[in-house]
């Protein structure tokens, strides 16, 4: 039987449970497979585990608003500017900042 991307990524992660890339992808995985709960246990694990993986901020704060956790989402978007201006990484600093705007004005 052919393994799903899941198995494939969740061997390899249990493999080197640091590649900070690997769980990463099992996030998104998740994601898209409609598992959000499982994909977020991943992407907190990065932002607790390994602040600095900025890719992390703007997925998990997307996956926090369609979950409904909005004041969630602006703190880990918030915090995503905080990384990716420290690292210079304008590119995704001004995803982040406008994921952030666009939650803003939903709000009001």
């Amino acid at each position: 039987m052919e393994q799903t991307r899941i198995e494939f990524l969740e061997e390899s992660l249990r493999s080197d449970p640091n590649s900070t890339f690997v769980r990463y992808a099992l996030a998104l995985e998740f994601v898209k497979a409609g598992r959000g709960e499982e994909a977020w246990r991943h992407f907190e694990h990065l932002l607790t585990h390994h602040p600095d993986y900025s890719a992390a901020y703007y997925q998990a704060g997307k996956l926090l608003v369609r979950s409904g956790r909005h004041e969630d989402a602006r703190r880990v978007l918030a915090k995503g500017i905080e990384v990716t201006a420290k690292q210079g990484n304008l590119h995704a600093r001004s995803e982040l900042e406008g994921a952030l705007e666009e939650l803003r004005s939903h709000e009001h």
